[in-house]
């Protein structure tokens, strides 16, 4: 605890120091009305979209855009594709590409251009292959045709992750780094600099779209959320991506904020590995048992979340009212099932031990969620009641991948996005599937698997949801891991900025919109 404390006040202060050096690059910068100032969460460390999830910042950034965009029901609309339709036989689909499109640099939007753009995805990021696979590709004007080697009923969906944000791959071809300056995207803004710690966008003056309504904008990335908050309080930026509910109050109670919220797809949860001592069941289920999630949601997170239980959120359809929790808070219960496999405190050292080792336990937890490090914390304190030392290990966000695809952790808390294509079965398949790449837990179970290639594949769309809400049961059943909640995502901006809107999918955050009052 006190070296979680340390670490955490060491953050703190390294915040200050960041929210000094926003404002004096705020001194240095264009003081006009037509620069925005974004305070966001680092995530990213180049601007690669095949990279680990950076595409994400790319489309958030206004700078990368998809052929579909998603309403506010996770529905596909059209963007960079007008219109889109499938063939009889299932495995063709024709997509139109709106020929209003250029990209930054002036060059039109094609089909083959898409085509290009899609085949440097598929040919640089193993992740493109776990959404669909394609058997060919081809272009014919302004019509874009993909074979699929099976039937998949929401492609375009799919082809809305940002994964499949649309580039100039000429661009590339001619010399520009991707990786540094950024891809040559369709969207309302484009790159002029980028570290992990600060980005600057300029206005694309080719946008198809009407006039983005900044010259500029500047995005500091400020992980610590507190200081998020003073940035915002005292100026610094205009508007700021996830606010923590230690400073939510502040917000409610200044009039020249507006909070923008929204119900979460995302899902704060802890993996346990199986290759350690988390391989026995009953462990795993006395862990869950011990974890007063209700508590956490009311008390700790302030009711910015909901109580968490099963894998997809009650945001999504997928029986969360149905499912059974074998699990709930119980800590006479959970002390049991620890008895029940041999360990007992015999030494009177407050800790469970069996063998002579006592019941120990690593925790990795990042910080650029603000609430990940309070569930630790509150985790570290519940699970002293039923005698399990709980280390916690703070770790960078970009080591999280590896190590979750290495499995060489005890428990390791992450938040994600459940239904980032509109459908929960990728994000079910990626970390619990057999063989997925970011499943390193060692959970394996062939039922499991093919009851996600039912709710992946089948034509019935009852059956489907059936196969989803039986996939999660099985995994509450088997103690799989612990969901402790589902937040309620949101923008905070000033009240001098217009246009600012938050979308369950966490994806359209500096749009073209975007102006001063």
């Amino acid at each position: 605890m006190k070296g979680l404390r340390k670490a955490l006040l060491i953050g703190m202060m390294l915040g200050v120091t960041v929210l000094g050096t926003v404002g004096c690059m705020n001194q240095s910068s264009d003081s006009s009305n037509d620069v925005l100032k974004v305070g966001a969460i680092s995530f990213a460390g180049t601007l690669e979209p095949t990279e680990n999830y950076f595409s994400w910042a790319v489309v958030r950034y206004g700078v990368g855009e998809t052929l579909i965009k998603f309403d506010d029901h996770m529905n596909a609309k059209p963007w960079l594709a007008s219109s889109w339709k499938q063939s009889d036989d299932k495995l063709t689909w024709t997509f139109t590409i709106n020929d209003k499109v250029k990209f930054s640099n002036g060059n039109a939007l094609t089909a083959e251009a898409v085509k290009a753009s899609l085949e440097r995805t598929f040919g640089k990021s193993k992740r493109a292959k776990t959404f669909f696979n394609y058997t060919e590709m081809t272009a014919n004007g302004q019509e874009l045709t993909i074979k699929t080697d099976k039937p998949y009923y929401n492609l375009p969906s799919l082809l809305g992750d940002p994964l499949f944000l649309v580039m100039d791959v000429t661009a590339e071809a001619n010399g520009r780094d991707i990786a540094k300056e950024g891809p040559i995207g369709t969207g309302p803004y484009v790159v002029t600099s980028f570290t992990k710690e600060r980005a600057e966008l300029a206005r694309n003056d080719n946008y198809w779209d009407g006039k983005p309504g900044f010259a500029k904008v500047e995005i500091p990335s400020i992980n610590d959320a507190n200081t998020r908050a003073m940035a915002l309080q005292a100026g610094d930026v205009d508007m700021a991506v996830s606010i923590g509910p230690g400073e939510y109050g502040i917000f409610q109670n200044d009039k020249k904020f507006t909070i923008y919220e929204g119900s979460s797809l995302r899902d704060v949860f802890v993996r346990m590995s199986q290759k350690g001592k988390l391989k026995n069941a009953n462990l795993r289920a006395a862990l869950i048992a011990g974890a007063n999630r209700e508590s956490y949601a009311k008390n700790l997170m302030k009711d910015t979340f909901i109580a968490g239980k099963a894998p997809l959120p009650p945001s999504i359809d997928y029986g969360f009212n149905q499912l059974r929790d074998p699990n709930k808070y119980n800590v006479e219960r959970a002390k049991e099932l620890l008895k029940r496999e041999g360990y007992i405190d015999t030494n009177g050292d407050g800790i469970v031990d069996k063998d002579g080792e006592n019941l120990v336990l690593d925790f990795y937890a990042y910080t650029s969620r603000p609430e990940l490090p309070l569930y630790a914390e509150a985790l570290q304190a519940d699970y002293k009641k039923i005698g399990v030392d709980l280390q916690i290990k703070i770790i960078d966000y970009a080591v999280i991948d590896t190590l979750a695809q290495s499995g060489d952790y005890d428990m390791l808390i992450s938040s994600v996005v459940t239904a980032n294509t509109g459908e929960p079965v990728w994000f079910l398949k990626q970390y619990w599937g057999t063989g997925a790449e970011a499943n390193g837990s060692g959970f394996s179970n062939p039922r499991f698997d093919e009851l996600l290639s039912l709710g992946e594949s089948a034509n019935d769309p009852v059956v489907r949801r059936n196969a989803v809400i039986n996939a999660q049961q099985l995994m509450l059943d088997d103690s799989i891991a612990l969901f402790l909640g589902y937040p309620k995502i949101n923008i905070v901006g000033n009240n001098n900025i217009d246009g600012i809107k938050i979308s369950p999918s966490e994806y359209y955050i500096i749009t073209k919109d975007l102006k001063r009052k």
